[in-house]
């Protein structure tokens, strides 16, 4: 197993003797080497919501990299077949993704800041990612409509409500929910099914812009090679071997005002 960043403010905080409790976040490794971050959106979610908490200094983040093609023994034997995310709090291992979310909400410091009730923004949310999933079988214009649709309302409500985030001016687990996906569509989607995501949908873009100058985000975002190469294990074919090569990219441009 590999070990990548560290949060610097939390890491701080720990040198500094303060009594602050280490998280630690086992996440998928990349499929192309091994070492580096996945393309799990779980992963990459809960990454974003403890890494926000070590920014405000209630816990210590340690994240931990298992290359599930070739699991340590060790993880093996400690976690038998269950894969990540897995997180780990005082030595107690917390499996299953509601369960994480729970731990995050109920018993990590400061973790029920980060989950606001807004049934809104969590129906405009909950159907993206499947849209996007139909998209990229189905190739056609009525699956290009209906995710372009459904990003609509999400720019709408942004729109409308003129904040910086989802639910208000602060980052909540919407925002470490619906990031990720957008990212996977944007890159996925232009590679695999020629959508882009319409330069149109300004304040959708404006939010996009902005969640790429967050470092909980962009610490946490997998390189574009990984995500094409988990679409392509999900279709059942392979990265090439000039595309495992690549020096790893990060696609975090936004278009020009209309």
């Amino acid at each position: 197993m590999g070990d990548i960043e560290n949060d610097a403010a939390g890491q701080a905080e720990a040198e500094a003797g303060e009594d602050i409790p280490e998280i630690e976040l086992i996440i998928k490794a990349s499929t192309i080497d091994g070492r580096r971050k996945g393309a799990c959106l779980f992963c990459q979610e809960y990454f974003m919501d403890l890494y926000l908490l070590a920014e405000l200094k209630t816990i210590a983040l340690k994240i931990t990299t298992v290359d599930m093609l070739k699991p340590p023994p060790d993880f093996r034997s400690n976690f038998d077949s269950t894969p990540p995310p897995i997180l780990i709090d005082a030595g107690v291992a917390v499996l299953e993704n509601e369960k994480i979310e729970r731990h995050i909400m109920k018993a990590v410091p400061g973790g029920h800041n980060l989950f606001v009730q807004d049934k809104e923004v969590a129906g405009i949310i909950e159907n993206v990612y499947s849209k996007f999933k139909k998209m990229l079988i189905k190739k056609d214009e009525l699956s290009k409509n209906s995710l372009v649709s459904q990003l609509t309302k999400i720019s709408q409500h942004l729109q409308g409500k003129a904040n910086r985030f989802l639910t208000g001016d602060t980052m909540c687990c919407f925002d470490c929910e619906l990031m990720p996906k957008l990212q996977h569509i944007r890159v996925a989607g232009k590679h695999f099914a020629e959508f882009e995501i319409p330069s149109s949908l300004e304040a959708l873009w404006r939010y996009m812009g902005q969640m790429y100058t967050l470092d909980a985000f962009t610490t946490s975002c997998p390189a574009d090679q990984d995500i094409l190469s988990h679409y392509k294990m999900q279709q059942g074919t392979k990265m090439s071997r000039r595309e495992e090569l690549e020096t790893p990219t990060y696609t975090n441009s936004v278009p020009g005002p209309q």
